[in-house]
């Protein structure tokens, strides 16, 4: 049978990991963590577990789409053509 505690805690210190490196995919593990602890709270009929979690849903969710829509805005190829008319107006010879 699936220890769901056990896939729990490699999900939370997988999901701080990714966070702490920058990857939008750390939120994914976290809300899918989240969610496990709710099913969790279920089965053990520690049903405090569930608010809580259904915030961090909430809140891994936001944080996702924030992340991966600064990740767009930050690829856009205008920074790198303002980069490149600066290098080029500095390499002009007066």
């Amino acid at each position: 049978m699936l220890r769901l505690d056990y896939l729990s805690c490699v999900l939370t210190v997988a999901s701080t990991i990714l966070i702490g490196r920058r990857c939008w995919e750390g939120w994914a593990l976290a809300g899918v963590n989240s969610v496990i602890i709710c099913i969790i709270g279920l089965r053990t009929d520690q049903l405090g577990f569930i608010p809580a979690n259904i915030f961090c849903v909430v809140m891994s969710g936001i944080n996702l789409y924030a992340w991966r829509r600064s990740r767009t805005v930050e690829e856009r190829p205008t920074a790198d053509l303002k980069l490149t008319q600066f290098a080029t107006d500095e390499l002009t010879p007066r």
